[in-house]
C-alpha cells in the first residue's frame, strides 16, 4: 500500500503545507512550478537553493498521495538536520542546486552508477 494512498487532502493544500513547513524551518524563498507531467518544488534555506523534481502520477488520487509523501520526505530531512542526526547539507545533499542549475543528485548519479558498475563495493569499510 502506497503512503497516503487514500488521502483526501487536495494537492493545493499539500503544496501549502510544504511551503508553511519550509518557512517554519527558516526558508526565505519558496516556489512550486508544474509543467506537463512534472512538478518542481524549490526553496532557499541555509544559504542553499534546494529543488525537488517529481513526475506527476496520472490520477488525481495518486497525485494527492505523492504530494503527501513529498511533504513527509521534506519534513523528515528537516527534522533529521534539526536533531543533529545529520547536517543540513547531508540531509539535502541530492537536492542542492549547483550553479549550472542541476542538483547534486543529477550531477553525481551517473558517476555513482559508473563507479559501481562491475565492482563489488564493500558494505562495511575496511579498518
Amino acid at each position: 500500500m502506497a503512503y497516503a494512498e487514500k488521502t483526501k487532502v487536495p494537492v493545493s493544500q499539500s503544496k501549502g503545507d510544504i511551503e508553511k513547513l519550509v518557512k517554519k524551518y527558516g526558508a526565505d524563498a519558496f516556489g512550486a512550478m508544474e509543467f506537463s507531467n512534472r512538478v518542481q518544488i524549490v526553496f532557499r534555506m541555509g544559504g542553499r537553493n534546494l529543488m525537488f523534481r517529481v513526475n506527476l502520477p496520472d490520477t488525481e488520487q495518486e497525485q494527492r498521495s505523492m504530494f503527501r509523501a513529498l511533504l513527509l520526505t521534506i519534513k523528515g530531512k528537516l527534522e533529521s538536520a534539526e536533531r543533529g542526526i545529520e547536517t543540513f547539507e547531508e540531509a539535502f545533499l541530492a537536492n542542492i542546486v549547483m550553479p549550472d542549475g542541476r542538483t547534486v543528485g543529477e550531477t553525481t548519479t551517473p558517476q555513482i552508477e559508473s563507479a559501481y558498475g562491475g565492482h563489488d563495493v564493500p558494505l562495511l569499510p575496511r579498518y
